[in-house]
C-alpha cells in the first residue's frame, strides 16, 4: 500500500523536484519505507511522478516505483495490491515478456505493454495506478471496480495533477481552495462527499471503476467495469438454491485466499459481526498456523462492547486472538488526531474507533483482513428491510398515519444513548423517509440533513442552486432492472460504500500505516451477489438471509440470528459531557458568524433540542463539528 502522486504541466515550464517532494512528504504515512521521484520534459509538456512505498510484496529494491519498462518508455506509480498478478505474470511470461521483481506493480506495467488500458479491465484489486507513456505523451489514470482506493486530481487547462489524498493536491499553490457548493449540499445531506465530488470546486475524484486519460490537453474518462445489467433469475427452487450458496462459498473462498498473499505479518479485524467472522472463518480454512485476529472493546461501554461474540469466533477456529481494551477515555483523547487528519469534511464517527483498531493493529502486523462490503452486497442494513415495510406502513389509512401515529411519535424523545428510545428514533426515521417514490424514500433514509433544513442551515451564498443528491439517487436505482433490494444495494454500493466506508478505512488505517484488505469486495463476488435475487438477501423479515446460510457451518451458532450492531461510539452522550468543548469551540457563535457559512440560530436549535433531551441530534452536530474542524486546518 502506498502514495502516489504527479503532474503535467502544459506551458513548457519544467515540474520541480521539490514540489513532487512536498507532495510527496505529505504522503509520508502511506508509504514509509521508500519514496522515489521521476521527471521528464518534451518540448512543452514536462511530467513529474512520486511515490511512498509501504512494502508487502518484494521488499526488495526491485520494487521500487516510480517502475519503467526495459526501455524506460513508460512509467508508473501505484497504490494497492492485484490479487491475480501471478496467473497474469505466467501469462505474459509465455508472450515473452522478462520481469525485474516479484511485484504486482510490474505485472501492469506489462500488461499495459501488451494490451493498452484495456487490459486494466482484468486487474482484481484494489488500486489508484497512473501510466505515463513518453512514446505518446498519454497520462493513464484508474481506479478500482468499486473504489478500495482513492484517487483524485485537478485541472485548471495548464496543469494537470493527481494524488492518493487532497493535501498532497494543496501542497502546489496553483490549486486553488474554493469551496464546491454542491459538495458542501451533498456532504450536510450524506455525511460525505461522493465521487466525482470533493469540497473543493477544481478537484475531483476518480469515480470507481472509472480510467481517465489525459493528451494533449484533453481529458477523456471511460468505464471500464460495473455490475452487468442482467436480471437475476427468477424464483429458483431448492437445488438452484443449493447451488448458488456452494458458488458463493467457492468464490468468497477462493477471494480470501488469494488475498492473504504477503511478504509481511498478516491478520485480520475480527468485530464479532457476521462478516468479519465469515473472513476470519475462511481464512483459519486456508492459513497453515493460527490466524491473528484483533478486536476492540470498551471497558466502560458495555453497550458498545462486542468483545463477547468476537472471543466466541475466535474460540471456534483456533485464532491467535488479541483484544484491545480501551476506556472511554483512551478514545475520546484520540478524537483530536482523527479530526486533523481530515482529507475534507466527512461526517462518520465511527472513523475514530477505526482509527484505533488499525492503530492497535499495526503494532503487530502490516495487511489486515476486514469484513466491509457484506452489508452492502447482501442487505445487512436495516434500510433494505424498511422497504417492504413501507408496503404495509401504507395499508393504514392516510388519516389514522397523518392525523395520530405521526404527531405522537414526534413527540416522543429519541437516543441512541439506550436501546428504548434508539428504537424510537429508526421508527421517527422511517417516518420521515415514508415518501411517494421509490427514488425519494431511499435518498431520505440517507440523508442527515434534509433539504429544507439545509435551506435553514446554509448561509446566502452556500446554498447548492440545484442539490446534487436526488439525480445521483435516482440514476443509481434505475442502473439495474431488478427488484427493489438489489437496486437499492447497488446504490450503496456505487455512492456510499466508497465515499464512507472505503473512503473512512482507507484514510483511517493509513495514518499508521496498514494494509486493510476486502475479500468480499472482489469483483467476482461483487458480480456473483448481484446475480441473487432480493428475495434470497431479505428472506423471513432477516436481512443477509443467504449470506448466512451459505456460511453457518462456519460461523458459532449464537451469530446465526445475531441482529446488525454498528461500528459506533455514544456520541450523543459524549457530546452532553466529555466533549462539549467541541461545541462551545466550533459552534460558538462568533466563529459562525465570522465564518459567514452557516446560520447560528439553526445550529443552536439543534444544540438545545440535545441537551434538554428533545431530540438526539448529536449526528447532525457531529456534522458540523467535523466540518469545522477540517475548515480550521486547510482553509
Amino acid at each position: 500500500m502506498c502514495g502516489i502522486c504527479g503532474k503535467l504541466d502544459f506551458t513548457g515550464t519544467p515540474v520541480e523536484e521539490d514540489l513532487l517532494r512536498r507532495m510527496t512528504d505529505r504522503l509520508a504515512h502511506r508509504g514509509p519505507n521508500d519514496s522515489g521521484l521521476y521527471q521528464r520534459q518534451h518540448g512543452n509538456i514536462a511530467c513529474g511522478l512520486g511515490h511512498r512505498r509501504l512494502s508487502i510484496i518484494d521488499l526488495t529494491e526491485a520494487g521500487r516505483q516510480p517502475m519503467s519498462n526495459e526501455d524506460k518508455s513508460l512509467w508508473m506509480v501505484f497504490n494497492g495490491e492485484i490479487y491475480n498478478f501471478i496467473a497474469l505474470r505466467v501469462e505474459l511470461q509465455k508472450k515473452g515478456h522478462r520481469f525485474a521483481s516479484r511485484t504486482d506493480s510490474e505485472v501492469i506495467i506489462h500488461l499495459f505493454e501488451e494490451e493498452g488500458s484495456a487490459g486494466i479491465a482484468r486487474l482484481n484489486g484494489m488500486f489508484s495506478l497512473a501510466l505515463w507513456s513518453e512514446k505518446t505523451q498519454t497520462l493513464v489514470l484508474a481506479r478500482d471496480h468499486v473504489g478500495i482506493k482513492p484517487l483524485v486530481y485537478s485541472w485548471d487547462g495548464k496543469n494537470f495533477l493527481f494524488a492518493s489524498e487532497i493535501k498532497a493536491l494543496l501542497a502546489d499553490p496553483t490549486v486553488h481552495r474554493e469551496i464546491d457548493l454542491e459538495a458542501l449540499d451533498l456532504y450536510l445531506s450524506l455525511n460525505y462527499i461522493p465521487a466525482p465530488w470533493t469540497i473543493f470546486k477544481n478537484i475531483r475524484k476518480l469515480r470507481p471503476g472509472h480510467l481517465l486519460t489525459v493528451h494533449n490537453g484533453i481529458l477523456k474518462e471511460e468505464k471500464f467495469w460495473d455490475i452487468p445489467a442482467v436480471p437475476p433469475a427468477d424464483g429458483p427452487d431448492d437445488q438452484d438454491v443449493e447451488g448458488m450458496k456452494a458458488t458463493l462459498f467457492a468464490t468468497l473462498e477462493e477471494a480470501v485466499r488469494g488475498q492473504m498473499v504477503a511478504d509481511v505479518p498478516l491478520g485480520a479485524f475480527l468485530s464479532g459481526g457476521i462478516d468479519s467472522s465469515v473472513i476470519v472463518g475462511l481464512m483459519a480454512r486456508n492459513a497453515s498456523r493460527p490466524v491473528k485476529t484483533y478486536a476492540i472493546g470498551y471497558t466502560d461501554m458495555p453497550m458498545y462492547d462486542e468483545t463477547a461474540y468476537a472471543r466466541e469466533v475466535a474460540a471456534f477456529h483456533g485464532t491467535d486472538h488479541h483484544e484491545i481494551m480501551l476506556s472511554s477515555r483512551a478514545i475520546i483523547d484520540t478524537i483530536p488526531d482523527v479530526l486533523s487528519s481530515l482529507d475534507e469534511p466527512f461526517g462518520d464517527s465511527s472513523a475514530v474507533p477505526t482509527y484505533v483498531v488499525a492503530r492497535e493493529t499495526a503494532r503487530d502486523v502490516t495487511v489486515a483482513l476486514s469484513g466491509d462490503g457484506g452489508d452492502e452486497l447482501f442487505a445487512g442494513y436495516r434500510m433494505y428491510r424498511g422497504e417492504a415495510l413501507y408496503r404495509r406502513y401504507r395499508l393504514i389509512p392516510r388519516l389514522l398515519r397523518a392525523g395520530l401515529l405521526e404527531p405522537i411519535l414526534r413527540r416522543l424523545p429519541d437516543s441512541r444513548d439506550n436501546p428504548h428510545t434508539e428504537r424510537i428514533r429508526r421508527i421517527k426515521k422511517f417516518i420521515r423517509g415514508a415518501k411517494e417514490t421509490f427514488a425519494a424514500r431511499v435518498l431520505a433514509w440517507n440523508e442527515l440533513f434534509g433539504q429544507e433544513s439545509r435551506k435553514a442551515l446554509l448561509a446566502d451564498g452556500y446554498r447548492a442552486g440545484n442539490p446534487a443528491a436526488p439525480g445521483l439517487f435516482a440514476a443509481a436505482l434505475e442502473r439495474l432492472l431488478t427488484d427493489p433490494v438489489n437496486r437499492m444495494l447497488y446504490t450503496d454500493l456505487t455512492i456510499s460504500l466508497p465515499a464512507d466506508m472505503l473512503w473512512k478505512v482507507d484514510m483511517m488505517s493509513m495514518r499508521h500505516p496498514l494494509e486493510v484488505r476486502v475479500p468480499l469486495l472482489d469483483r467476482r463476488v461483487c458480480e456473483l451477489a448481484f446475480r441473487i435475487g432480493g428475495e434470497w438477501k431479505i428472506r423471513h423479515s432477516r436481512g443477509k438471509y443467504i449470506f448466512i446460510e451459505t456460511f453457518k457451518e462456519i460461523l458459532p451458532r449464537s451469530l446465526h440470528n445475531r441482529p446488525k450492531w454498528g461500528f459506533e461510539m455514544p456520541v450523543s452522550r459524549w457530546l452532553k459531557t466529555d466533549l462539549h468543548h467541541l461545541i462551545t469551540t466550533y459552534l460558538a457563535r462568533e466563529r459562525i458568524e465570522r465564518q459567514g457559512i452557516f446560520h447560528c440560530p439553526f445550529i443552536e436549535n439543534l444544540v438545545a433540542e440535545l441537551m434538554h433531551g428533545r431530540r438526539d441530534t448529536a449526528w447532525q452536530i457531529w456534522n458540523l463539528i467535523a466540518f469545522q474542524a477540517w475548515y480550521d486546518s486547510t482553509m
